[in-house]
């Protein structure tokens, strides 16, 4: 509920701060002391769309704080969850509006959007005039309204559960549907394809391998003959090899006669033999490597050709042509195991429909029940608010083509004004006044149900009087014994049922300069005064005290 209500350089008003508790508490004052700017202020700490008019004159920004007791299982606690904002018992909206246009919001000082802000104070407040257009003129508010009046909260959520379900499941069928048709329709190519590939066995990094075993054979073919030569040279009948060994020899017989002459020679001799034995030992593998088989080299270009000729045909990299095959093999696959899969989601889907379906239709045919008892409690409401030739009805069509996650019903509140007229939309066809003695009935009958914690009615008792104000203080009363209620009025008959008074009036400041909007909380004698003042007027006289009295008395009673 709210508890405590601040406003700074707000308009007339510099500075107010409210305090609220529960049950029922009105706001009077005369016509022109500030209640619409009290109200004004309220909601855009709910998250009202701001406005620089809104900033008292001459100042930079005004602020209003609203504070809230939050019980634990509060809806609000899941937005506030949803959020990453930290909450205790107590729940602080602040907003600061600038005379530049600009505004900031923030929920127990951490700032937020304007869009979280309004969704919050949605959840926390609602406040409803003669001309309220929210809560009544959205039909899907009015299903919402007969699922908490007949508590099918839970059966409604347990069928949003179920479309989704539905939903998923026939997506889930409708893809592999698709998938499936298309490998039907690629199926002749397919299966070419797929044999194509498969004789030509494509592997990973063959193009490469071959492609360099190739180059390696068409330049050894060029080098060979020089390879051949140099062999030859070191290893034929001219090398000088046997001559250089028999030189050797023939000097080493000699190193024990002049071995300081010697020694070096044949060292440097024995050098020169083992470097050419290695020479001719390169030239050997060479030779080995240079020597190929023409026929191979066929074979490898012809292999090399036909896995490009695949790649372009198939607008793929040679390297990946394994992988396409597998996948075109595994589309082929879905043709036949597809179809079995395909009828495995069907029937999911089948299923998944007729679960929704029968949820829906028993929750249509609670709604269609909750309906009547819904009219009946509305329409008893009516006499007392003066609306006894008014007729208040659901209007509920259940249609299974129009399904969703809502189920099969639209629900709408209807209204007949007077007998032979015709009914239609309740904001279409009740007045001003009409339209807040429906409402008001409405959330009598619904009570805590579907509804704000907090509800704030704006004048709806403007234009009557006597019993039918009477009748709407009674009915404030009652729905504040449920929830927390806030009525702006004009009746002294409703300000006598209040649990708490505020008095809301100019008050001239700086030797006459200007004015400022003071709101006080009046009890016992003064409280009398100003319920006088509603019946009186301009003067209060000793009958008009009198009569103040009796109602106080009389809704205390």
């Amino acid at each position: 509920m709210l508890s405590r209500l601040s406003i700074r350089d707000i308009v007339l008003i510099d500075r107010l701060d409210i305090d609220f508790a529960e049950g029922l508490a009105v706001l009077t004052g005369e016509t022109g002391a500030g209640k619409s700017i009290l109200l004004d202020a309220f909601a855009l700490a709910l998250g009202a769309r701001g406005d620089v008019t809104l900033v008292r004159q001459g100042i930079e920004q005004g602020q209003v704080i609203a504070a809230f007791e939050l019980p634990r299982n509060h809806p609000a606690r899941e937005l506030l969850k949803a959020n990453d904002i930290a909450a205790d018992d107590e729940l602080i909206l602040r907003r600061a509006q600038f005379a530049d246009g600009r505004t900031r919001a923030f929920i127990n000082d951490q700032p937020v959007s304007v869009q979280v802000l309004r969704s919050l104070g949605a959840a926390l407040v609602e406040i409803h005039g003669q001309h309220d257009d929210r809560a009544l003129v959205d039909a899907a508010h009015h299903r919402r309204l007969l699922d908490a009046f007949a508590a099918l909260e839970d059966e409604a959520a347990e069928v949003a559960r179920l479309w989704e379900a539905k939903r998923t499941a026939q997506e889930a069928a409708d893809a592999h549907r698709t998938e499936v048709e298309r490998a039907k329709r690629e199926g002749e190519y397919l299966r070419h394809s797929v044999d194509e590939l498969d004789k030509l066995a494509p592997q990973a990094g063959e193009e490469t391998a071959l492609a360099e075993r190739r180059a390696m054979m068409m330049q050894a073919e060029k080098v060979a003959e020089d390879l051949r030569e140099a062999h030859e040279a070191l290893g034929g009948v001219n090398s000088p090899v046997p001559a250089l060994a028999a030189s050797v020899r023939r000097l080493e017989r000699r190193t024990t006669q002049a071995p300081q002459l010697v020694e070096p020679a044949v060292k440097a001799l024995d050098a020169a033999l083992s470097a050419l034995d290695e020479a001719r030992g390169h030239l050997e593998q060479a030779l080995r490597t240079a020597d190929y088989d023409p026929q191979e080299l066929e074979r490898i270009e012809e292999r090399l050709f036909a896995l490009r000729a695949a790649g372009r045909k198939y607008n793929a990299p040679v390297d990946e042509l394994a992988a396409l095959a597998k996948k075109y093999a595994a589309d082929l696959g879905l043709i036949d195991a597809g179809e079995e899969q395909l009828k495995a989601l069907l029937a999911a889907a089948n299923a998944a429909d007729a679960n929704y379906r029968k949820a829906a239709a028993a929750l249509s045919k609670a709604r269609q029940s909750a309906a009547g008892a819904l009219d009946k409690a509305v329409n008893a409401e009516l006499k007392p608010l003066k609306l006894e030739r008014a007729e208040f009805s659901t209007e509920l069509v259940s249609d299974a083509a129009a399904a969703g996650p809502n189920g099969i019903d639209r629900v709408e509140f209807w209204v007949q004004t007077n007998p032979g007229t015709r009914p239609g939309p309740l904001m279409k066809v009740a007045s001003g006044g009409e339209l807040a003695r429906f409402l008001l009935a409405l959330k009598v009958v619904l009570a805590d149900r579907g509804s704000a914690p907090t509800l704030i009615f704006d004048e709806i008792d403007t234009g009557v009087g006597g019993a039918v104000a009477d009748a709407i203080g009674v009915r404030l009363a009652r729905l504040a014994g449920r929830v927390q209620v806030v009525a702006v009025t004009h009746a002294p008959q409703v300000a006598a049922r209040a649990n708490r008074h505020y008095v809301i009036s100019k008050d001239a400041l700086d030797q006459g300069k200007r004015v400022a909007t003071r709101v006080n909380e009046v009890a016992a004698e003064r409280r009398r005064e100003e319920i006088a003042r509603m019946l009186a007027g301009a003067e209060i006289t000793a009958e008009a005290r009198a009569a103040a009295e009796r109602l106080i008395k009389s809704a205390a009673g």
